[in-house]
């Protein structure tokens, strides 16, 4: 593979040893510019409907950029100022963590009103609607779907109310498991929207686009002659390491129910450090996915990457949304029709981390199966 990444920065990009920091440059140039425009575009829109949707998409590719900033600071930084690269990437990790709040805890909510309402059959819980969205709230970038709405073929093993009739304390508890839910998560996200607001107008923001605006038309290299391709090659290294530590041949068997039985473990950090390793080859994915860009630019995509990303945001959205169950669950003093409705949601959703999983399985070792053929 190292190898054959050399041969793509040679080819692909003109990268050399010689010139890499010529290519870096350009394509942090062309995110910083995409992160100032998207800024300008946010801070014009209008307050009517045509200026939220317009509000929206530049909030998302604000947090596009920043995102792919950050990770190419971190990938390439041996060719880049260290001190600068060392301070602004924290500063563009918070500003994406903190925008991307709100959108999460409105697709979570989104996601499990979906699956009660699924899993409840005729029952009075109502359908999620779509929400309208913030500035905010978009800038974390689009939302997530499950596997169902992508046509993957495992589904979660937990019967539906049309095929075997819904449990009557299901039916009973899931309205008020819903609303609470609604309660819990709406309250979380108006104020990650008022954290967020806070952010776009606090200093550290300010300092934050001063550093891009500045990144825009000068970007401080180190004049370390080093290969972009060698550089990927450590990104994807680190991808092929994490990968290796996980436990892909019990995800690649449809319903092994690993994924459910952590989840019930009794103390609340177990189903954490359980996950903790996907969401680690989740991050790698993605710092490898932009070391990829800058090689080879935004037009030549891995269809392995996209899928195997595609199904570790996923894992991560299901996952999010078992714990938030699970925290409903403990609300005190909650009737045990509610409590039960939670806990078959809490079932469902650590069975879509585990479907996710098999997806991600599926995808990651087909490809090396073509590779070695």
């Amino acid at each position: 593979m190292a190898q054959q990444h050399h041969e793509m920065t040679d080819t692909g990009t003109g990268a050399g040893p010689g010139t890499g920091g010529e290519a870096l440059a350009g394509y942090l140039q062309d995110q910083a510019t995409e992160f100032l425009r998207s800024l300008r575009l946010h801070r014009e829109s209008s307050t009517d409907a045509q200026g939220a949707e317009e509000s929206l998409e530049a909030a998302r590719s604000l947090r596009r950029a920043a995102r792919r900033i950050g990770a190419t600071l971190h990938t390439f930084r041996p060719l880049l100022d260290a001190e600068w690269a060392s301070s602004l990437r924290p500063e563009l990790a918070w500003l994406s963590g903190t925008l991307g709040q709100e959108h999460a805890y409105a697709t979570r909510l989104d996601r499990l009103l979906e699956a009660l309402h699924r899993l409840s059959g005729p029952s009075p819980v109502p359908a999620p609607a779509t929400r309208p969205a913030s500035a905010a709230l978009a800038a974390s970038g689009a939302g997530g779907r499950t596997a169902r709405q992508n046509g993957w073929t495992q589904q979660p093993p937990v019967p539906s109310a049309a095929d075997s009739g819904t449990p009557r304390g299901l039916a009973v508890g899931a309205a008020k498991a819903a609303a609470l839910l609604e309660r819990q998560l709406t309250l979380a996200r108006t104020r990650a929207h008022s954290t967020a607001l806070q952010a776009f107008g606090s200093s550290r923001f300010h300092a934050v686009a001063d550093h891009v605006a500045v990144l825009a038309s000068e970007v401080p290299l180190s004049g370390t002659a080093e290969d972009l391709g060698l550089l990927a090659d450590q990104a994807e290294a680190a991808l092929a390491e994490a990968v290796a530590a996980l436990p892909l041949g019990q995800a690649g068997h449809p319903y092994n129910a690993g994924a459910l039985s952590h989840g019930l473990a009794p103390t609340d950090t177990a189903p954490d450090a359980q996950d903790a390793p996907w969401l680690k080859v989740r991050s790698l994915l993605r710092l490898y996915r932009y070391a990829q860009e800058v090689l080879l630019g935004h037009d030549r995509h891995d269809p392995r990457i996209a899928d195997a990303s595609h199904a570790l945001n996923v894992h991560r959205e299901a996952a999010a949304a078992a714990a938030a169950a699970a925290h409903a669950a403990r609300t005190p003093r909650i009737a045990p029709a509610t409590a039960y409705a939670l806990g078959v949601l809490h079932a469902d959703q650590r069975h879509e981390v585990e479907a996710a999983r098999f997806v991600f399985q599926r995808a990651w070792l087909r490809e090396e199966t073509r590779r070695t053929r």
